[in-house]
Formats: structure tokens, sequence, C-alpha cells
């Protein structure tokens, strides 16, 4: 059933990504990654994960990449050009913070100037709980801050060129714990964060019987789920298992699943609906070409899922490291 291994630095994507001189970690053959760890324990009930990725590149390189993540985000891109197709068109970043939603399918970017991104997952229904906003309007969309009523210098002002990348991040911590305990927020309803943790640990389990397991109705499920992810159960289902497998074929998940992650599949042919469906190819050109900045997204997921079923802990080196994350000098 399966495709083949994860590539080891020999495609023609992976000698693009090779020119970048990580300063935030890598994978064992030299795709650059982020810093990622959970947040401050007092900002877990609305905070997933906080990153930022520095990466330099030779002048000059413009690189083509895809963005599918199973959280809302909120990023900063500082020195770096970005352009998006959205759902709404395309869209140019440069030096600013921005809203990123949920994604039904893979969206493609365009980056030149090197990787300078930080920024923080948010959990299912974070998005309304912080920013008064539904996830269903921000599927496959990104939006500036002040679509939220953020000044955009509140959060991109943060950043100084002489900062650490931890050093960043505790900014951005701080700047969200004056802003929840600013607007008073309400932490997101538990029944999604139960949901979440089942996707990651098993996306081909029954709805049903999880709608059971935790209380309420199947009709009640749907709606909180719709409201949270801006998808259906089955939808935050059929993602998860392909995101998972994506991650495996990227080389930043545990190799120890790899018969697993297949098997969730009925055959080949379902994996090639699936990879065509949220990615626009099929699994093995997805083997082939395989994309930097998505290895770099999917693997901040990956270390979360791992953490959250006890599979790792926090701060442990990850299967597919090179080395421990370090502080660049």
């Amino acid at each position: 059933m399966g495709i083949g291994s994860p590539p080891s630095g020999n495609t023609a994507n992976s000698q693009e990504t090779d020119s970048y001189s990580a300063e935030t970690g890598a994978t064992k053959d030299g795709v650059p990654l982020s810093l990622n760890r959970p947040p401050a324990e007092d900002l877990t009930p609305w905070i997933a994960r906080v990153m930022v990725a520095v990466a330099q590149s030779p002048d000059g390189t413009v690189s083509n990449g895809l963005l599918c993540n199973d959280a809302g985000y909120v990023r900063t891109a500082i020195g770096v050009d970005w352009t998006v197709e959205t759902a709404d068109g395309s869209l140019a970043i440069r030096d600013e913070s921005f809203i990123c939603g949920q994604h039904s399918k893979a969206m493609p970017l365009r980056f030149a100037g090197g990787i300078k991104v930080s920024g923080f997952m948010l959990r299912p229904g974070a998005m309304r709980a912080l920013f008064g906003i539904d996830d269903g309007k921000l599927i496959d969309r990104i939006k500036p801050m002040d679509y939220a009523g953020i000044p955009d210098a509140s959060l991109t002002g943060l950043y100084d060129p002489e900062m650490t990348p931890e050093e960043w991040l505790r900014e951005i911590e701080n700047w969200l714990r004056e802003t929840i305990a600013r607007k008073g927020c309400e932490q997101p309803d538990a029944v999604s964060q139960h949901f979440e943790v089942a996707a990651f640990a098993d996306p081909n389990q029954s709805i049903t019987d999880f709608a059971d397991d935790h209380n309420v109705t199947a009709r009640t499920l749907q709606r909180i789920i719709k409201r949270d992810f801006g998808l259906t159960p089955k939808q935050i289902m059929r993602r998860a298992r392909t995101l998972d497998l994506a991650a495996r074929l990227c080389g930043v998940a545990d190799e120890q699943e790899e018969e697993e992650m297949y098997l969730r599949f009925f055959d080949q042919s379902h994996q090639i609906r699936e990879f065509i469906a949220f990615f626009g190819m099929t699994p093995r050109q997805f083997l082939t070409d395989r994309q930097g900045l998505l290895t770099l997204s999917l693997e901040i997921r990956q270390a979360r899922r791992l953490e959250l079923l006890n599979r790792i802990d926090p701060g442990a080196i990850r299967p597919w490291m090179q080395d421990p994350f370090t502080e660049p000098g």
C-alpha cells in the first residue's frame, strides 16, 4: 500500500532548501525547521504552540511552497516577501502580522528573502474567544490584524533584530498575556479540545462513538466542531489522516507509525484521491517535489501531536531532528 520512504535530500525541491542556512533547527537531511514549543502554562487554554523559524538564503533566492494547517495561526513575517494564493485571491505580505485560518486544502505560496517568521498556533475555538471571529469565516483565508481590531504595530513591533528566537517568543507570549487579560477572554469549548486529540490519536474512529463518550448528541457535536474548526467532524478526520501521512513523506513523523498511517487508507487509490484533494498532486508527486515550507509547518503539528499523545516529552529531541534546538550565537 505504501509508496516509498521519505527522500534523503536528492529531490529538486530538497536541493532548493539545501541552499538555506537554518538557524532554528533542521531535519536529518537539512530541511529548515522552526524552534517550536508549548506556550507558557497560563496561555495553554487558548494557545497550542509558539514558534519562530529563521533560515538565511542566498540573495535573489525565490522559492515555491505550500501552507496547509489544521489550526488557526497568527504569524509575523519580517524581511521576507510572501505571495499567497488564498480563497480571496493573491495576497502579498511583508513586514506585518496576519491571521491565518484553517485549511481545507493546501495554499500555494511563493516567498523570497529566506525565512523569518514567528507566531502562535490557536487551539480550536480560540479564534472566536480571542478575536471574536468564527473559524468558518477564515477557512483558506488570511487577514490582516486590523480584521480583528488589533493594530498591526502592536504585534509586528515586538520584533527586534538583536533578539534571539526564544526572546522573540517570550515577547509574543507577554503580548498574548496582556491581550487576554485586557479583553477578559473566555476559554474555548472543552469538547473541541478533546476532538482535536481524538483526531490525532485515531482519525478513523467513529464520530458517533466520540459523541457518546463525551455525552453530547451527534447534532450538538456537528454544531460545536463546525463553529470551532470551520469544517465538519468528518472533514477534520480526513484532513488529520492525510496530514499525518504527508508528514511521514516529508520525514517529520515517527517512523514507528508508518505502517499504521498507510493502513488508515482503504487502498492506494484512496490515498491518491485524498492527496489530490488536499495538495493537488498524488502522493508520488508529493514525495518527489517535497515542500520545504510545508515540512516546517507539518513538523510543528507532529511535535504537538506526539506530545499531546504522551509519546515524547516537550523539549525532547524528536525522531526526525538532526540535533537538539540551540540558540543561534
